[in-house]
């Protein structure tokens, strides 16, 4: 074969090959240690322990699970006074993100969403042969203006997460109103509520309300953060029935485990853990971002956070690279991101108090070291 001739076999698409593979939050130093790990948004304190029963008990794994996760829906439904039919479960939001993608843009078509918002947006556009189109953020979060400024004739979805990841920087109902007025009819408002139940109590976005009086909103929130399933891969999303009939049609078909619609039924009915596992991380978000602030005069400072963790801005002499250096070690994995823009900045997961404590101290020592320089 000539050097000018291609090897044979099949091509992907080439948005597919204009695809950055997501990353996951690192586990491991660079020597392979294994690190604290507080680079992924997992909850510190577990799950709930009637989740933990519910994964515990037998089941026969050669059996299907429940294909549209009936059980599960209910309950969600129950939860959050919304009609069981229009629910839809997923393999994380995750899938339902990617759905949504699929299901309403393809080629010659745009999808639109923030600078510094989550890296599935970017992926799910792409994987659907559609043109990834990134606005401008407005101090670390979404701009309404901006994002409607860029709406043309060829957007077909608007994707926004509330609070935002990776800056835990959130905007509230009237301004999320704001953005679904903006929108032509024809255009899927994506509101991603990952992080939903960290959020104070009364505090609320709206999305769930426009969600069940417009036809073009989708609300998608998943178990892989207050409710500590993470590994479970459980999500679900509200909408109205013609975005779910779309959705439905190209999910996976059995796409939630028998035992992940178990657990996650269950964690549902301990509202305890939750309200528990909200408190702890108030208290700790709180007690680091004053730490934080503490070593403003060393150039760190603390983007507001309605999520469970905390992105911290190095603009001194301690750069970010270097910090994740000192802390991974003292034993923890947190996450960078320069692949978004991100380079001067770490996103650094709650974790227990004894963990944020030496986080804090490991990050003071280090721009203290460098001060004294």
């Amino acid at each position: 074969m000539s050097e000018q001739e291609t090897p044979a076999g099949p091509r992907p698409k080439p948005w597919i090959e204009a695809i950055h593979a997501y990353v996951p939050g690192a586990s491991k130093a660079k020597d392979g240690r294994e690190l604290i790990k507080l680079s992924a948004n997992e909850n510190p304190l577990g799950c709930s322990p009637q989740a933990l029963v519910a994964l515990g008990e037998p089941r026969d794994p050669a059996r299907y699970p429940d294909p549209d996760a009936r059980a599960l829906r209910e309950a969600i439904g129950a939860k959050h006074g919304i009609d069981p039919a229009r629910i839809v479960c997923g393999t994380g939001s995750d899938e339902l993100l990617n759905l949504a993608a699929q299901g309403y843009a393809g080629p010659d078509d745009e999808i639109v969403f923030s600078r510094y918002s989550f890296s599935v947006y970017d992926i799910a556009a792409r994987r659907c042969g559609a043109t990834p189109v990134e606005v401008a953020d407005k101090d670390f979060g979404a701009d309404v203006d901006a994002l409607l400024g860029a709406v043309n004739e060829r957007t077909r979805v608007v994707f926004i997460a509330n609070p935002n990841n990776p800056t835990g920087t959130y905007i509230g109902r009237s301004e999320l109103e704001r953005l679904h007025s903006g929108l032509p009819r024809n255009v899927l408002l994506v509101v991603d509520q990952a992080y939903a139940e960290y959020l104070a109590h009364g505090e609320d976005d709206g999305g769930m309300a426009l969600a069940a009086a417009h036809d073009n909103v989708l609300v998608t929130r998943t178990f892989s953060k207050i409710y500590g399933l993470a590994g479970e891969r459980i999500g679900w999303g509200t909408a109205a029935p013609g975005i779910l009939a779309t959705l439905n049609r190209i999910r996976g078909p059995f796409n939630v485990t028998l035992g992940g619609q178990a657990a996650a039924t269950a964690a549902l009915e301990d509202a305890d853990f939750v309200e528990r596992s909200r408190r702890h991380n108030e208290a700790e978000l709180a007690r680091f971002v004053e730490a934080v602030e503490a070593l403003g005069n060393h150039g760190l400072r603390a983007v507001p956070s309605k999520a469970n963790f905390l992105l911290v801005l190095f603009e001194g002499a301690l750069s970010a690279g270097v910090a994740r250096e000192a802390l991974a070690e003292g034993g923890y994995a947190v996450r960078h991101l320069p692949g978004q823009g991100l380079g001067q900045a770490l996103r650094i997961t709650i974790g227990t108090r004894a963990q944020m404590d030496e986080i804090a101290a490991i990050l003071r020592r280090s721009a203290e070291a460098l001060s004294a320089n």
